[in-house]
């Protein structure tokens, strides 16, 4: 069959600007084209919607239930509304992707409050927490009603399984669910070595936001509720969200490409080690800085200004603080060592100039 379609990019060309750059893994459009063809019920009530089910039980038991979604933002703010009521609040980290990328989404779309509390690496603590876990009487404030933590962070550290059950711990003392922002999931799994349940589930993580777009799939994530009694509604509040695929069931293949064998973690121990070996060229860079751990797929860095604007003219990235002089690099699950090695030469020689 022909088509007028023609590619109008380069397919060599892979900078560090963000994972959602990334194409999608092989494996997952050869799973589109499988579910392709003929009828399939729509908005959920497909084979293929009804088989992930299965597989999210085997990573996260046999109570979890996922319900795909189109975005990363949809799947939070569905999730958040979820868990609170119209008069609820959600304690996050100031640098958290739901305050700060979002747009105000799950302020406007949402119609409730964050409490922000600033963290000097993107995680909280129970101490940290306390900072906005007060008032629930008071009418005058929005109630706390959710612990917001995004696993791994978005400064790219990873909680480890004793931080977040405390963070658990403390929260549900309050009274409070927990929601877990896994828009890199398998990044922390792999950086952690543990299986995914390890820190969800098993640590009393109430709601999951879970990612695959970010580890090699073309579109969609899912809210995975793990805890029944903590939501309300979550089908309504799906449709209700914009949300709802009505041919779910190319959502739904490709988290099965993903998760039913071990493509997830493959994609997501590859992007953990490009950022590895990008760190270890950068390090021996003079006037670079590396400015927070490096344990998923991401590195901050602070560099002068005008060199990262001439090297953001040989490969696309962001800044992060731009007034700092802070930068974000990700790597992905197609970034090559030699991506990686080109990129710190052109740093060098940026450097020397």
């Amino acid at each position: 069959m022909k088509t007028d379609a023609r590619r109008r990019h380069d397919p060599t060309v892979r900078g560090f600007a963000s994972d959602n750059y990334a194409g999608a893994h092989p494996e997952i459009l050869a799973a589109l084209a499988l579910a392709n063809g003929g009828h399939q019920v729509a908005y959920g009530e497909d084979d293929y919607t009804d088989h992930l089910q299965r597989i999210m039980h085997s990573h996260f038991g046999a109570g979890a239930e996922a319900f795909p979604v189109f975005n990363g933002t949809g799947a939070n703010v569905t999730a958040l509304q979820a868990l609170t009521d119209r008069w609820g609040a959600v304690i996050c980290a100031e640098s958290a992707h739901i305050n700060v990328d979002e747009g105000g989404a799950p302020e406007r779309m949402g119609g409730l409050k964050l409490l922000t509390v600033p963290t000097p690496d993107g995680k909280l603590t129970p101490e940290l927490i306390d900072r906005q876990a007060f008032g629930w009487d008071d009418e005058h404030r929005a109630m706390p009603q959710v612990v917001s933590i995004t696993q791994n962070t978005e400064l790219g550290t990873v909680y480890t399984v004793d931080e977040i059950r405390a963070i658990v711990a403390h929260a549900h003392g309050h009274g409070m669910k927990v929601h877990l922002d896994g828009a890199r999931i398998a990044n922390a799994a792999a950086s952690l070595d543990v299986p995914m349940r390890a820190f969800t589930n098993a640590a009393g993580v109430d709601v999951i936001s879970f990612g695959g777009t970010k580890n090699g799939m073309l579109f969609g994530e899912a809210v995975v509720v793990l805890n029944p009694d903590a939501v309300s509604h979550m089908k309504h509040l799906r449709k209700l969200s914009m949300q709802l695929a009505s041919k779910m069931r190319f959502v739904s293949v490709q988290f099965e490409a993903l998760l039913a064998k071990d493509l997830w973690l493959r994609n997501a121990r590859h992007s953990n080690a490009m950022a590895q070996r990008l760190a270890e060229g950068v390090r021996a860079v003079d006037g670079v800085e590396i400015l927070h751990p490096v344990q998923a797929n991401a590195v901050f860095a602070r560099l002068p200004h005008e060199v990262s604007r001439r090297l953001q003219e040989r490969f696309r990235f962001y800044f992060w603080d731009e007034a700092a002089g802070d930068v974000r690099w990700m790597c992905s699950f197609d970034t090559a060592e030699d991506d990686v090695d080109a990129f710190v030469q052109a740093l060098k020689e940026e450097m020397a100039r």
